[in-house]
């Protein structure tokens, strides 16, 4: 007890001010898993269990809200940041959950008949040489400066208002571009009038067209395409995001080619496959690399990209819809 405190009296019968809680900012879509690989790493796997660990999370964390969605084996989970959901997710895979987690998403509000979205209060502090770079990412993100400050020792502290959704993704890039140094800190501010759409990520995925166990011979071919997230001997499946494709589309690739083995000896077969390690992705990460149309399959052992809809022949027909719905939208 500290000095000028005072005990509540218990006769009193005036209730005690209750503590506000920030509002959820953001969503995620938790269910089970569905891919091909499903049950060959957890234990636990029904919807039931899922449900009954999600209603244990409500007991002690009051921050988390779980919503009911369309179907019946996944769930709305509303957090305040993209990573406390990936904490509670990190539990749960630890715990032997095998899930399917889908891209956060921002939750919106009708304010004044206005859609309106939460907006974070953002403070970086980095070294003056990368105020340019942090600039130019937050202009991307559509974030409005506020302050900045030169304390005159070489370093520049810097405050914006960022809409949520923009910092979706925006850590891995801000340790990226200030090699580490950045120190960014970020707090709910208020709600905002929707600002249009961003698009943070330019890229599109290399996805697996067939499954199979991932060879070098393969991946050496596939390597001049982008960045892959996958070494040979993987298990791969129809539908998996195996790497980062360097140009803005989708592409579907066969991940799991074998060299074709002849009697005759070729000038290049003694040459050596050189592969280029592949990107190993957290948890957080993954979530915040994926995009709308895709998720992330969670296990105790591993963690997988993979498109929403796994059939590739569906996925093409549901694109070559939009477009021509989008086409009679714009026509008309």
């Amino acid at each position: 007890m500290t000095i000028g405190e005072t005990i509540a009296d218990p006769d009193d019968p005036r209730p005690l001010p209750v503590t506000s809680v920030d509002e959820p900012s953001l969503s995620v879509t938790i269910g089970i898993n569905t891919s091909v690989l499903a049950g060959t790493e957890g234990d636990r796997l029904t919807a039931s269990q899922i449900k009954n660990r999600l209603d244990q999370e409500l007991v002690g964390n009051v921050s988390l809200r779980v919503l009911s969605t369309s179907q019946p084996d996944a769930w709305e989970v509303q957090g305040r940041g993209e990573l406390q959901l990936a904490v509670l997710v990190e539990l749960m895979r630890r715990e032997g959950f095998e899930l399917t987690v889908g891209k956060p998403e921002v939750l919106t509000r009708e304010v004044d008949g206005k859609r309106c979205e939460p907006v974070e209060r953002v403070a970086i502090d980095v070294p003056e040489e990368y105020v340019g770079v942090v600039t130019q990412l937050l202009a991307l993100r559509k974030g409005r400066l506020q302050q900045m400050v030169n304390h005159g020792t070489g370093w520049a502290r810097m405050e914006y208002l960022v809409p949520a959704r923009g910092l979706i993704g925006f850590r891995t890039e801000f340790l990226t571009e200030t090699r580490g140094t950045g120190i960014l800190h970020h707090v709910f501010e208020g709600w905002e009038p929707w600002h249009g759409e961003l698009r943070t990520r330019p890229t599109g995925s290399l996805v697996a067209d067939r499954r199979g166990q991932a060879t070098g011979y393969a991946i050496q071919a596939l390597q001049e395409r982008g960045s892959l997230f996958v070494k040979p001997g993987d298990e791969l499946y129809e539908g998996m995001v195996v790497g980062e494709n360097a140009r803005s589309e989708d592409l579907d690739v066969n991940a799991s080619k074998p060299k074709k083995l002849t009697n005759m000896r070729a000038a290049s077969a003694d040459e050596l496959v050189r592969l280029i390690p592949p990107r190993a992705l957290s948890l957080e990460q993954a979530l915040e690399f994926i995009r709308d149309d895709e998720a992330v399959e969670v296990t105790p052992l591993s963690i997988r990209l993979r498109k929403t809809e796994l059939s590739g022949s569906k996925r093409q027909t549901m694109a070559s819809r939009s477009k021509r719905e989008r086409l009679e939208s714009q026509s008309a």
